[in-house]
């Protein structure tokens, strides 16, 4: 196969197996709550600051409500993989509210590419228009993870620093790579 074919729609690219992708995030919403979990039992977060977590994740717990513990976070976590449907608007409010969190803690909740990646891009179009405005016609690229997008020159940045600043937590944006010598 010619080498540019591989990028043409509908080409012949190798077959892979995607029965694994899906737009039901569940399972990485899931993983962010069990991140803060984490995070909580480390700092001794207060039970107000894990319900605030829990509120402004917009995610809807069952009755009875978890505990305001980490134990009760990683139960509410089990109970969120076993659940209904989560799309990407509601893995970006969890990954928001994850990253308030570990800054009210002064630390950094651990987030999977695949997790940082998915809601970069999807902050990146849903984002306000001045925060877009700024990532317009350049390429993302994450200096710790393996991800990119976009066109042009590209902005660069630690993965929880481009999310911190398309999810309205920081008003630094990524600076424009350093170039090659």
């Amino acid at each position: 196969m010619a080498d540019f074919a591989r990028f043409l729609p509908l080409s012949q690219r190798p077959r892979v197996d995607e029965s694994s992708v899906t737009s039901d995030r569940r399972a990485q919403v899931a993983e962010v709550v069990d991140q803060v979990a984490a995070v909580a039992a480390r700092t001794d977060a207060p039970g107000t600051r894990i319900a605030r977590f829990i509120d402004e994740a917009g995610l809807r717990p069952s009755d009875p409500a978890p505990a305001p513990t980490p134990a009760g976070l990683h139960a509410f976590a089990a109970e969120l993989r076993d659940g209904g449907r989560q799309p990407i608007r509601s893995l970006a409010r969890t990954v928001r509210a994850a990253l308030a969190f570990g800054r009210e803690s002064d630390t950094t909740v651990e987030l999977s590419e695949l997790v940082s990646g998915s809601v970069a891009l999807y902050a990146a179009t849903s984002a306000p228009h001045d925060r877009r405005a700024v990532i317009a016609h350049h390429t993302l690229r994450a200096s710790d993870a393996e991800w990119a997008f976009g066109h042009g020159p590209v902005l660069t940045a630690p993965a929880v620093a481009i999310l911190e600043f398309l999810l309205g937590l920081s008003d630094d944006p990524p600076k424009p790579a350093p170039a090659a010598s």
